[in-house]
């Protein structure tokens, strides 16, 4: 057996006992709930990416909007400073560092940080008002901004550099910037683990796109917008095949789907303290709550359809 083959083997099962129990509850919370909580939040945070709002604010800047990624990288970077391109590489991991360098090496030149800190809550509020229209001052929004801060005050941060640097920014006053914020603190909460996961894994920034390809997540032509060349993408998935991860057709075989489990129940144990600490009661309610904010996110078409993260579909 290879080292490359042995590193991947040994690493999901590592990631089996990291997450033994599979969805059985978790500190009051079940592992199921936290992965909702995920799916409930992750589009009220997307709206950063898609609204014309943000593309207005970009652009007032001085980045190109004729597509998202000009934007992208800056708006999500910002809270890690002026960051290179090589620590946005290693916070963003899946993404090309050819492609994060293209885009995060003139960011800083354009704006400084800080005005693209300043422009992403303008473009928040704007979105959010858009969105929500007289709802962002209903007690419902309020009660959901309270226990959304409640719970991204529980993360811990600890070796979650995204996670870390969204905590330490000043609260906003009103409460649908309060939701998105702590929408943002959870997600790269998350978001950050998951990276821990994929490590532990042994599956590369390019491996593990082919690996959730593979899965049927995504289309390749949908996870192709993560900037890897397609001598690229072919040979990672090689190197599965090699691994028997993957067919050569580049669908996942048996043991690929199987080390993929792993790493999303591996990510969702560790995005659940949190919901741990807020308690199964309020977890609950907040979810409760969120229904109509996630749907009116949706029902904008704001989002597209298909996205890398695999929402729904594993």
């Amino acid at each position: 057996m290879s080292e490359k083959v042995t590193r991947k083997v040994a690493g999901g099962a590592l990631g089996a006992g990291a997450v033994a129990g599979g969805e059985a509850e978790h500190g009051g919370v079940e592992l199921s709930e936290v992965r909702r909580m995920w799916h409930l939040l992750e589009p009220l945070h997307a709206v950063l990416y898609y609204a014309p709002e943000a593309f207005e604010e970009a652009a007032a800047l001085g980045y190109g909007v004729a597509e998202r990624w000009p934007s992208y990288f800056p708006y999500r970077a910002a809270p890690l400073g002026a960051a290179g391109a090589e620590r946005t590489a290693s916070a963003f991991y899946s993404f090309s560092p050819r492609m994060v360098a293209e885009h995060i090496e003139p960011a800083w030149r354009t704006a400084t940080p800080e005005a693209v800190l300043a422009a992403r809550d303008r473009a928040v509020d704007r979105a959010c008002r858009a969105i929500f229209g007289d709802r962002v001052h209903s007690s419902e929004l309020a009660e959901a901004a309270s226990l959304a801060r409640r719970a991204a005050g529980f993360a811990d941060t600890a070796g979650r550099p995204l996670a870390a640097a969204n905590t330490e920014l000043p609260w906003p006053e009103p409460a649908h910037l309060q939701l998105w914020r702590a929408a943002t603190i959870l997600r790269e909460h998350r978001g950050d683990g998951h990276l821990a996961a994929l490590l532990i894994a042994g599956l590369d920034p390019a491996e593990s796109l082919v690996s959730f390809a593979a899965m049927g997540a995504a289309s390749v032509e949908r996870f192709g917008s993560r900037g890897w060349r397609p001598e690229e993408w072919t040979a990672a998935r090689d190197r599965l095949t090699a691994c028997g991860l993957v067919h050569p057709d580049g669908t996942a075989t048996e043991a690929g789907r199987s080390l993929r489990r792993q790493v999303e129940l591996h990510t969702d144990r560790l995005a659940a303290a949190p919901w741990q600490s807020l308690g199964a009661d309020d977890t609950a309610r907040l979810a409760g709550l969120l229904g109509e904010f996630w749907v009116a996110v949706i029902g904008s078409g704001l989002l597209p359809s298909e996205t890398t993260l695999g929402i729904g579909k594993v």
